[in-house]
């Protein structure tokens, strides 16, 4: 029997022909309609005697900035304007990251707690702040809460040297000298040494069994040399009352800053914890029961075998709710504070460029999700199971 040659499909006939012809047709498209949107945009402007240019960052900003991180006077450009509202956004941001997944990783695993006060009040948490506007919450910490601390001549003084009042809350601070940049080098050090030699042990108490005794001892003197260099060498200047209502020493938090922060964490953490929740109740019953058939403690059941397993249900929407947080950071502007998008409005209003300044701000804001994404997508990549 002689077999039939292979005849050519028709290009008419390929299914890839089609589908390359519907994505130019579409990229053809959006490009027609942007030309006309910029069209239009560029009518618009020269009718106005304006020209479409960013020239005007490099002009005087002629306006002051409540907090500034670095040096910043009214005779700075716009372009260090725009730096200085940069700044401000990555301190509530990047503090915030950290806080809020402290508390709801606490408030999803107090969840799943066997004392009924702990249970009902995380649960009580999470549903009174999910179903309260953001904007709400700002206004509540900062109105009520914080502009009612008492006048700097009688502030409140917490336990240790943390004072309140209405001119801001002032912490211990370590003193920062080229001296603390090197400490601060090598306590980075120390802990990725210390996350290292957990891992090593993880892995001999796994696949060999061990007690993991000397990693133990390595843990418990990196420890001891991290508490040290955090104690001693960071030369922490604690805030004292150098007059009345005047404070010298430690870090000076404006209640503004202070209250976008409590605001965004307290907010985003109740998300959180129902992220975290659900996925401790995706990790099946088994693994808790064949957990505790080992003889492992109810903490040691949730920290060796169901988190780390959970993780993996977790991240996913994490990113999302780290993403929330950095775009929801621009509701400062509510509460006075001078982040990234106050600072764009100001300088807006003074030039009367709104095309290029929202164009700044969404390049800035896509930048700052997108690494968010980028470095959490890794994290994602480092948990899940790896399969053959």
């Amino acid at each position: 029997m002689s077999s039939t040659p292979d005849t050519p499909t028709p290009i008419w006939r390929d299914d890839r022909f089609w589908k390359a012809v519907f994505q130019i047709a579409v990229l053809a498209g959006v490009i027609g309609l942007l030309s006309v949107f910029f069209s239009n945009l560029n009518d618009n402007l020269n009718r106005t005697g304006l020209q479409f240019s960013f020239d005007f960052l490099a002009k005087s900003a002629s306006f002051s900035i409540g907090e500034t991180p670095i040096p910043y006077s009214p005779s700075d450009s716009y372009q260090k304007a725009i730096v200085v509202g940069v700044i401000n956004t990555l301190r509530v941001v990047l503090v915030g990251f950290v806080l809020t997944t402290v508390l709801g990783i606490f408030a999803g695993v107090v969840s799943f707690s066997d004392n009924w006060l702990l249970c009902k009040l995380s649960l009580l948490y999470v549903e009174v702040v999910r179903n309260t506007p953001l904007l709400l919450q700002l206004m509540f910490w900062y109105f009520p809460i914080f502009l009612s601390l008492p006048p700097p001549q009688t502030p409140v003084q917490w336990p240790g040297p943390i004072f309140l009042s209405k001119t801001g809350i002032y912490v211990p601070w370590p003193t920062i000298t080229p001296m603390f940049w090197l400490w601060l080098l090598a306590l980075i050090g120390v802990v990725i040494a210390a996350i290292a030699l957990w891992q090593w042990r993880r892995s001999r108490q796994v696949e060999r069994a061990e007690s993991g005794l000397p990693q133990l001892v390595g843990l418990i003197i990196l420890g001891i040399i991290a508490l040290g260099m955090v104690t001693i060498a960071f030369n922490w200047q604690a805030p004292q009352v150098s007059r009345p209502g005047q404070f010298e020493g430690g870090l000076r938090l404006s209640l503004e800053y202070t209250a976008l922060l409590v605001g965004l964490v307290v907010y985003t953490g109740a998300f959180i914890a129902e992220i975290v929740r659900a996925g401790i109740q995706a990790v099946s019953r088994g693994q808790w029961e064949a957990a505790r058939s080992l003889g492992l403690s109810s903490g040691q059941v949730m920290r060796l075998v169901v988190f780390p397993q959970a993780l993996r249900v977790i991240i996913p929407p994490l990113n999302s709710q780290y993403m929330n947080l950095a775009k929801n950071s621009s509701l400062a502007l509510a509460i006075g504070y001078p982040d990234l998008f106050s600072v764009a409005s100001t300088s807006l209003n003074q030039t009367g460029r709104p095309l290029e300044m929202f164009i700044i701000l969404m390049s800035i804001y896509l930048t700052l999700n997108l690494i968010i994404s980028l470095v959490m997508n890794q994290l994602n990549r480092m948990v899940q199971v790896k399969e053959r």
